[in-house]
């Protein structure tokens, strides 16, 4: 479904990004590991259009992206969830959704959101800033699903949450795999990663170092953790 081929990118003259190859196939969540700095979160805000493409090429469903504006890359069908959330805190519920609907939802309405997510429904016209931290992540998962997404890229969404939100946040991504969505997902926490994902893709320096799929990655997360994660 989404394929990135050999991308560079970075910020101003510096180059984070070096030939970054990755594939997020329908309906599976590819993950994303590595240390701090190693390019994770450019990697997303470069599939988005938020930093230009030196050189490589994004494609959705054999679509060329490379170089779009990431409200033509939203309306293509990838949603982004940055993070730290970034929710409207002044916008209740409903209108930091509806901030996010580019045009009236087929799938993903704000009825199948709040069946998603049982605890915002009670909380619809509270403001964003009211939420607690675990409601803000599902506040902004929603809003970028009512763009009706096709892939939705995950930056840390389980940063900082207690044990509980983050057993819910795997839950929605489970559901949004029965649901054919794509999800690259970028995270820390390794337990989540090995119970949601399809494929582990490592990353170091600004490029794929290392994929397997998630039978390996448990099977060998121990010398994978040491050569790529640990400080």
């Amino acid at each position: 479904m989404l394929q990135v081929r050999g991308v560079e990118a970075g910020y101003g003259t510096g180059t984070v990004l070096h030939g970054v190859t990755l594939d997020v196939p329908k309906g599976e969540v590819t993950a994303v590991v590595g240390r701090n700095g190693v390019g994770k979160s450019t990697t997303l805000k470069a599939i988005l259009g938020l930093l230009p493409i030196q050189k490589g090429k994004v494609t959705l469903e054999n679509n060329d992206l490379t170089g779009c504006n990431p409200h033509s890359i939203v309306r293509a069908g990838i949603g982004y969830v940055p993070e730290g959330r970034q929710i409207f805190p002044k916008l209740t519920v409903l209108e930091n959704l509806r901030v996010g609907q580019r045009r009236r939802p087929k799938v993903w309405t704000e009825e199948r959101i709040l069946e998603l997510f049982p605890n915002l429904r009670a909380r619809t016209n509270n403001l964003g800033h009211a939420l607690s931290g675990g409601e803000q992540q599902m506040l902004a998962i929603g809003r970028a699903l009512v763009t009706d997404v096709k892939v939705l890229m995950l930056d840390e969404p389980t940063q900082g949450l207690a044990p509980n939100v983050v057993n819910q946040i795997g839950e929605v991504i489970k559901r949004l795999k029965e649901e054919s969505v794509a999800v690259l997902l970028v995270e820390q926490n390794l337990n989540l990663t090995e119970d949601v994902a399809d494929r582990v893709l490592v990353m170091s320096k600004g490029n794929v170092v290392e994929t397997c799929g998630i039978r390996e990655f448990r099977e060998d997360g121990e010398a994978i953790r040491n050569r790529w994660l640990t400080i």
